[in-house]
């Protein structure tokens, strides 16, 4: 598996998504009292801030960039150009995912002052502050807050420390819940894999060993949106990536990867029994394949010269685990 070949399957999966984004489209019951926010706004909001991640890692003669930057455009777009926040704010004043949608379009300069300025005036009463939310939640709030130029209303490192990952669990009470609330403890931290070095040293060195492990049972049990997201979190730490966990990871992945660039949630994919593949089945595993093949071979290429000028490719190479011989190292 060269750094190429998992260039193309975020490249196939950005073009799967393009060719469905009319399905991330808000209806007209996005504003209804009783929607389901989780089939309009989330979705919606989960293509918003691939797409600014997408942005972010890649140059802009990538196709995966000039991709991102129309669907990021398609998206805002169907928010009203930031209107449609303000009403959300107006009909739930203190509701956070608004802000925390909002914050992904507003990380890449897309803003609506009036939004901003009423949004702020909410978060500066005891009952935002007071919110009672999941802790990895309160991490997306904060971090939210600070993407959208409104004070923070807590600390981040004090916030990390309520979260599972950051009590450095035993290894063993890793289970399906867990592993997504520490994906996204992660993308908070880093805000995205922007800045890997907001992941504190314990944290990181924890992950360095635990990971592997866990992104191994994941892939084994055909988990592959989870998977998705533990290589995203694989590419967002500091530090050089572990190259053999890489390669066989996405040799695994790859296999569960139809031919229309679709990654299911869980399930063998194309080499094995038939998986559904509606739009809510595998729109987001396709979306978090995209995210993490751009992470993946961003930090690759930030820590080992791929010989591009001499028009060769990366190869990930195998290298020894800690123990082992030497081998390094929503939602």
């Amino acid at each position: 598996m060269r750094a190429r070949d998992v260039h193309g399957l975020g490249e196939a999966a950005l073009a799967w998504v393009s060719a469905h984004r009319d399905e991330f489209a808000l209806g007209d019951d996005a504003l209804a009292e009783h929607a389901n926010v989780n089939l309009t706004w989330k979705p919606l909001g989960e293509l918003a801030q691939v797409c600014v991640s997408i942005r972010r890692h890649t140059e802009p003669a990538d196709p995966l960039h000039r991709a991102a930057s129309d669907l990021l455009a398609f998206a805002w777009r169907q928010t009203g150009h930031g209107g449609l926040f303000l009403e959300l704010q107006r009909l739930e004043p203190f509701a956070t995912y608004p802000l925390e949608i909002y914050a992904a379009f507003a990380s890449d300069g897309l803003r609506h002052p009036e939004y901003e300025r009423a949004t702020a005036t909410v978060a500066r009463t005891r009952g935002w502050r007071l919110t009672e939310q999941q802790p990895n939640r309160r991490l997306s709030v904060l971090n939210s807050e600070q993407r959208s130029g409104i004070p923070q209303h807590d600390a981040m490192p004090r916030a990390l420390l309520r979260t599972w990952l950051g009590g450095l669990p035993e290894p063993w009470t890793f289970e399906l819940a867990a592993g997504y609330t520490l994906t996204h403890v992660v993308f908070h931290l880093t805000d995205w894999g922007l800045t890997p070095r907001g992941v504190p040293p314990q944290v990181a060195d924890y992950l360095g060993q635990w990971l592997p492990p866990w992104l191994d049972t994941c892939l084994e049990d055909e988990q592959w949106d989870l998977g998705c997201e533990l290589l995203a979190v694989a590419g967002s730490l500091p530090g050089p990536p572990d190259r053999a966990v890489l390669e066989e990871s996405w040799t695994r992945l790859a296999r569960a990867q139809d031919a229309s660039g679709a990654v299911p949630e869980v399930g063998a994919g194309r080499d094995g029994h038939p998986v559904a593949h509606d739009f809510v089945g595998c729109y987001h595993s396709t979306l978090m394949t995209a995210f993490a093949a751009v992470l993946t071979t961003y930090r690759l290429r930030a820590y080992v010269d791929d010989g591009a000028a001499a028009g060769k490719t990366l190869v990930l190479e195998h290298a020894a685990r800690p123990g082992q011989g030497g081998r390094g190292g929503p939602r």
